[in-house]
């Protein structure tokens, strides 16, 4: 940390702070805040088909988040066309942009192990550019995302510049993520916060 004489200059750490917090795009004029929220528990007990819809717990955790965001102001919310993604966007708000883009990697279940079947290179490029025509769409504002865990954190470790998969984190059913947009720069804001549930896990 850079050394500060408050005595002689006077509001100098207060002005050092406010760069830092500029350089990770926070109070930037201009700058996106994208929320990636992974959908709502789908799991728990019966499953139907290959795109279940979500549990009892689903719908309460589901409940919980759209109590926190409608506390804040946001824009509009996104989500992947699967159940258990629009499901829980729909928590939010009935007006959902539903976009193919958002979807979770593809997988295969071969004899109760979960094989992935999309290259990562994909899986970046369409969240990457889900999430850049999301910032286009409300510059300046804020979008809620509702997607999948590990397409998440793919694009979470995009804008961390870790190789894909490599942190060692996975988003909880929920959580928030928050990735701020400037221009070609991208901030992490939050990872995995799930204090909507906090109390209930």
């Amino acid at each position: 940390m850079v050394a500060v004489d408050a005595e002689r200059n006077p509001g100098a750490l207060s002005t050092a702070m406010r760069s830092i917090e500029a350089a990770f795009l926070i109070g930037v004029e201009g700058a996106s805040e994208i929320w990636l929220v992974r959908h709502a528990d789908c799991y728990e007990g019966e499953m139907s088909g290959e795109d279940p819809s979500l549990s009892d717990r689903g719908r309460e955790q589901a409940a919980r988040l759209a109590d926190r965001l409608n506390r804040i102001s946001y824009d509009a919310v996104y989500s992947s066309p699967l159940r258990r993604a629009a499901e829980t966007a729909r928590s939010i708000t009935p007006q959902v942009r539903l976009d193919d883009r958002l979807v979770e990697v593809g997988t295969t279940l071969d004899e109760g192990q979960i094989q992935v079947t999309e290259s990562s290179d994909s899986v970046l490029a369409r969240m990457r550019a889900a999430v850049s025509d999301v910032v286009a769409a409300h510059p300046g504002g804020r979008a809620i995302v509702v997607s999948h865990g590990v397409a998440i954190l793919g694009y979470v470790c995009d804008v961390l510049r870790l190789e894909f998969g490599s942190l060692r984190l996975l988003p909880y059913y929920t959580s928030v993520n928050v990735v701020r947009v400037l221009g070609e720069r991208r901030m992490a804001g939050a990872l995995g916060d799930v204090a909507h549930l906090d109390g209930w896990l």
